[in-house]
């Protein structure tokens, strides 16, 4: 009779995709080395747009690489900070164009301002090359852009290049235009969410699955020599004892849950340039509701990758919640450069951007592992000082494990590198191992410190 040739990779099969990993047996063949191939990619992205850079001196923090002492403007991300990656001295050499609009479309696609009629990218935004490769055609959202408060000022509530961030990764790179309506968006992501609870489907599942392989294993044995058999009855022994102590866990947390749907009455998504107190009264609430769905998309697996904005570039509307009666342009050089309320606003954001993170690391999708463990949030602006226009040491933040990312530092680049660097880099974490993006003057120096 023909020796039995078994390898680790072999399993008792059951009906279905049932299936128990065999334990190490005298009849397995030492396997080969081999590389790695487990992936370890990020699996799923998100970028995050507030407006109108930055005040540098409230933003930059002090101390080391590995120690960063928050400043004024970050220190809402302190109980985040070992997920946070702050990177300093990049430029977006690479935003040619209208001094808003420019900076606009080069965060996300590494392009110039482009010269055809509507002015927009000339090339796809990082976010739809991933969502190409980790989303489309697997999720029923391919990508899930939403905005608050959008396309105010000279877009009046119309698409342009000065609110538009996202541009799709075809032979056109259409601008991609954001979802406002946080009730319509609540109904198309979870009004027909089904509420069964998956994971205890699949515990209940794990409970039985020695009764759907009894056969193949009884088959298995018969040709096994004593000592095989002996440690394959020991092996299934201990499946058996720990299905049995499942019972005796508590029920577990749903994942995917529909966020509690919040009251939006008197905000008007569409308002664009018309000023508004009620709508803009309720900028806070509809952000957070919108930041939950966000969430919670990913959560549920309706998407991979997801852009959220808080305004556009001009944001012209006001912040009555900080006492701010002036739209954000007002503040930056209309009514003269004013730091202290820019201040304000800047650290605001910020708060909002420790709320999101802290809803991801609430999310556990595996023991030991959050949704931010799995993901890549990339937070950005059009520009870094509001008087100047400058695109200089851009105050881009990551956080997130994905990928490897590794938070808790402080990357100082300096003699303004090239943020198209960045975006290569963003895009390998995915699993793209291109080395350039956008035109090539803008490619220089690999950035290779984001995960070590």
């Amino acid at each position: 009779m023909a020796k039995l040739s078994l390898s680790r990779r072999d399993v008792i099969r059951g009906a279905g995709t049932i299936a128990i990993a065999l334990p190490w047996l005298e009849a397995m063949r030492p396997a080969p080395a081999a590389a790695q191939t487990t992936s370890q990619f990020a699996q799923r992205f998100l970028s995050v747009y507030t407006p109108g850079g930055t005040v540098m001196a409230n933003w930059r923090p002090t101390g080391s690489t590995s120690a960063p002492v928050l400043s004024t403007i970050l220190a809402p991300l302190q109980p985040h900070l070992d997920k946070v990656l702050i990177l300093d001295g990049l430029a977006m050499l690479s935003a040619r164009g209208e001094q808003h609009q420019g900076g606009n479309i080069a965060w996300l696609t590494g392009t110039e301002q482009d010269a055809n009629p509507n002015r927009y990218a000339a090339g796809p935004s990082i976010d739809q090359l991933i969502a190409t490769r980790i989303s489309k055609d697997k999720k029923r959202i391919s990508s899930l852009q939403m905005a608050v408060r959008w396309a105010t000022g000279n877009s009046n509530s119309r698409l342009g290049p000065q609110n538009c961030c996202t541009y799709a990764d075809n032979a056109t790179f259409d601008p991609i235009a954001p979802r406002l309506d946080p009730q319509a968006i609540w109904t198309e992501c979870f009004g027909s969410l089904n509420p069964t609870n998956a994971e205890q489907a699949k515990r209940d599942r794990k409970k039985s699955v020695l009764d759907y392989t009894d056969k193949r294993y009884a088959a298995l044995s018969n040709q096994l020599g004593v000592d095989d058999k002996r440690r394959l009855d020991q092996h299934l022994t201990e499946i058996r004892r720990l299905e049995t102590r499942l019972d005796q866990l508590p029920p577990v947390v749903p994942t995917c849950v529909a966020p509690a749907r919040v009251d939006t009455a008197g905000y008007n998504p569409g308002l664009g340039t018309t000023m508004s107190l009620t709508t803009d009264q309720q900028i806070p609430a509809v952000g957070t509701f919108m930041m939950d769905m966000m969430v919670m998309a990913f959560a549920c697996d309706l998407t991979a990758v997801g852009h959220f904005q808080w305004t556009d570039t001009e944001a012209k509307h006001t912040y009555p919640w900080l006492g701010l009666n002036e739209h954000l342009h007002f503040y930056e050089h209309d009514g003269g450069f004013q730091p202290v309320q820019l201040t304000q606003v800047y650290t605001w954001y910020h708060r909002q951007h420790a709320y999101l993170l802290n809803k991801m690391k609430g999310i556990e999708m595996a023991p030991g592992r959050t949704l931010l463990d799995e993901s890549v949030v990339f937070f950005g602006s059009e520009l870094q000082d509001p008087p100047s226009h400058d695109k200089r040491n851009m105050p881009f933040l990551l956080a997130g494990g994905g990928g490897g990312l590794r938070g808790g530092r402080w990357l100082r680049y300096g003699n303004d590198l090239s943020h198209n660097n960045l975006l290569v880099a963003i895009l390998n974490l995915f699993g793209d191992m291109r080395t350039s993006l956008g035109p090539a003057q803008y490619n220089t120096t690999r950035i290779t410190n984001l995960t070590v």
